[in-house]
């Protein structure tokens, strides 16, 4: 069997693979080896007001907005059944959060802190792992107004209504509502 080959195309197509090489080559190596000048770094969000302050949080540490505090600006703690979570802001001395620990099913949270204002659920980043069946591949969060949010990781395929207590966000100016 004998294949022939248009001039025209066989240019093209090594047109194509050296442009081709080429793009992959420099965003492997981080250039093209010529010596033009590096392109400018991306820009930086800007800093906050403060040094060291977390988004969402005052110079006291207690929560300002809840949607916007960031996950590790609180104090790590242990809790129930060898789970790890997180607690931020300061609580308030007649909040319903400060019975709560960190490891508590959902169910348990609703019987000592009643019905949430709102609530809603989402996956992480964990459920686009292929063959990956581990806790934390969605989080189920319950808005409290007056009081915060609490935040649980789920593990089970298809049950986004509970899971276990990873995260208290205590704020008293809480809207209730994500």
């Amino acid at each position: 069997m004998r294949i022939r080959i248009n001039s025209s195309a066989a240019l093209w197509a090594a047109t194509v693979a050296a442009a081709l090489l080429a793009t992959v080559g420099c965003a492997s190596r981080g250039g093209s080896g010529a010596s033009q000048p590096s392109a400018a770094p991306a820009a930086t969000p800007a800093a906050p007001a403060r040094a060291g302050a977390k988004t969402g949080l005052d110079a006291q540490g207690n929560v300002v907005d809840s949607s916007k505090v960031e996950a590790g600006s609180g104090r790590t703690v242990k809790g129930l059944n060898g789970y790890e979570g997180e607690i931020t802001g300061n609580p308030t001395r007649n909040s319903r959060f400060n019975r709560l620990q960190i490891g508590m099913s959902a169910r348990q949270v609703t019987d000592i802190a009643g019905q949430p204002t709102d609530q809603g659920a989402y996956v992480t980043g964990k459920a686009f792992i292929p063959f990956y069946f581990g806790g934390d591949r969605h989080r189920y969060e319950m808005t409290y107004k007056g009081q915060g949010r609490l935040v649980f990781a789920g593990g089970g395929m298809g049950d986004y209504s509970g899971g276990n207590l990873i995260w208290i966000i205590h704020n008293p100016n809480e809207s209730g509502y994500r």
